[in-house]
């Protein structure tokens, strides 16, 4: 009796009930030179993975601001700034915890591409958002 059971209940319920680790997700937010404003495609895109993310609240997000190098220090630290403010801002209308987001400005000190290059230059002035699952 017992062994037909356990065959029953083998073939009924799935064997291992594996839960699925969330996942670090990155997301890039791309300016106009000289710009923080964030299009509505854009801002599209960014709610549909804020809205995927079941219990956002055990997320950490880091923002990390980016500029060309087009406009001198002073300038591009402050477009950096705004860059930042603008996806957080955003994320607040989204309903996320403020106290989940960490930003951190880079201006051009840190370019990821050639700023040589008009490609390099337009890639550069980004915001990159990454969504990290706390371990609990």
């Amino acid at each position: 009796m017992m062994k037909k059971l356990f065959l029953i209940f083998s073939i009924i319920l799935p064997l291992p009930l594996v839960a699925q680790q969330p996942k670090e997700i990155q997301k890039s937010i791309y300016f106009g030179g000289g710009s923080w404003y964030i299009d509505g495609e854009q801002r599209q895109s960014l709610w549909e993975i804020v809205n995927d993310i079941p219990n956002i609240e055990f997320y950490e997000i880091s923002i990390m601001s980016h500029t060309d190098p087009i406009g001198g220090r002073e300038f591009n630290e402050r477009l950096s700034r705004m860059r930042s403010q603008s996806v957080i801002d955003l994320l607040r209308n989204f309903k996320v915890p403020q106290e989940i987001i960490k930003f951190k400005d880079f201006a051009f000190d840190e370019p990821a591409y050639d700023n040589n290059t008009w490609e390099g230059r337009a890639r550069n002035r980004r915001v990159d958002i990454l969504f990290t699952p706390i371990a609990l």
